[in-house]
């Protein structure tokens, strides 16, 4: 994984979290990951689309499936307003290709085992699991423009109806 900051931001941050600047409308830096499809993602290489970023805690799990599924019956929609989607986890390639083939998704997945991105888009946070603090990925949403800034960020995401609102931003937002 590699990321060249081309900005003066070092992650994205929460918005409107007390001392913590938003990093909306910030450029967000270039970065390449490893992806499914036997291919590398490259931010750069997007220029000109919009491109939605959606963290997820794990695959084949319900909350991330019903989530996953959502986008993918949105793709054709997405696809039609210029944007492009990419789903990441921890996970590996091997679980992503998996998962991505059992669920049918026409979009790749970005495997952060070394939780790179998720510290870049700061999504790691402390949760309860069963009673136990654990590290995991808050479900989070990130679009960023054409032109490679970060113009919207959902945190804390809740599965229902979010690809439907996702859709209607990126609509709505030419």
């Amino acid at each position: 994984m590699s990321i060249s900051t081309i900005s003066t931001i070092s992650t994205i941050s929460p918005a409107n979290t007390a001392n913590t600047p938003s990093a909306l409308q910030c450029q967000v830096p270039q970065f390449t990951a490893a992806m499914t499809g036997e291919n590398n993602f490259d931010l750069a290489s997007l220029r000109g689309k919009k491109v939605i970023l959606y963290f997820y805690p794990k695959d084949n799990t319900p909350g991330c499936t019903t989530e996953s599924i959502a986008f993918r019956d949105a793709h054709s929609q997405l696809l039609a307003q210029n944007a492009c989607i990419f789903g990441i986890s921890r996970d590996s390639l091997r679980s992503h290709e998996s998962f991505k083939s059992k669920l049918g998704l026409p979009f790749e997945l970005i495997s952060d085992p070394d939780e790179t991105l998720c510290q870049l888009f700061n999504v790691i946070k402390m949760k309860n699991m069963y009673g136990k603090q654990v590290r995991g990925i808050e479900r989070s949403t990130f679009v960023i423009d054409e032109a490679g800034q970060l113009v919207k960020e959902w945190r804390g995401v809740k599965v229902a109806e979010h690809a439907q609102t996702v859709l209607d931003f990126v609509s709505h937002n030419q």
